[in-house]
């Protein structure tokens, strides 16, 4: 019986805290970019800029030692209002930056990509190996969301997430029994 009564009374504080999950839905990522390679080819496709002065934007290749989006190796953005690409070709092995800045100004996302070495024939090892490369650009620890640019949808979800668990939460220890109170 005691379960039966519960139900109506924590179904109010769990609807408010599911129904920000259900509006987010698949809509929270559609900003940004995505990268891919091809042997030697990185290409990079947005949806994030829109035409200005008959320009997309440009999107810059920035190479392990290089830090700004001018030293890069760039390449204007083509294609139409659904999707913005570029391409860089006879790119060496590596780990590279791919930043993409659209035409106002504004940047559309950054990605780290990592060009493989071209798979040539080796012979078989005698033994296996113990030790591994190191990386190239060391380890981005303690940067945590700051490597990717957010749109302001997803910041808005995730503070309608963090809102909504507050006002659930301070609601239900507002309601739950006092000491006082017996069943």
């Amino acid at each position: 019986m005691r379960c039966i009564r519960l139900l109506p009374r924590y179904a109010a504080p769990l609807a408010a805290a599911l129904l920000p999950l259900a509006l987010a839905g698949p809509s929270a990522a559609v900003s940004g970019i995505s990268v891919s390679t091809s042997g030697t080819t990185v290409s990079v496709v947005t949806s994030a800029c829109a035409l200005n002065s008959g320009s997309w934007g440009t999107a810059s290749l920035l190479g392990a030692r290089q830090t700004s989006f001018a030293q890069g190796r760039q390449v204007a953005l083509s294609g139409t209002t659904a999707s913005q690409s570029a391409a860089w070709s006879g790119v060496a092995p590596g780990t590279y930056t791919v930043t993409v800045r659209c035409s106002n100004g504004v940047s559309a996302g950054s990605q780290v990509v990592i060009v493989p070495a071209a798979a040539t024939p080796t012979p078989a090892p005698t033994r296996a190996a113990t030790a591994t490369a190191a990386p190239t650009r060391g380890v981005a620890g303690g940067l945590g969301g700051a490597t990717r640019d957010y749109g302001t949808l997803t910041l808005g979800v995730g503070a309608a997430l963090v809102g909504s668990a507050v006002i659930a939460g301070a609601w239900f220890l507002r309601r739950r029994p006092g000491s006082y109170r017996r069943y």
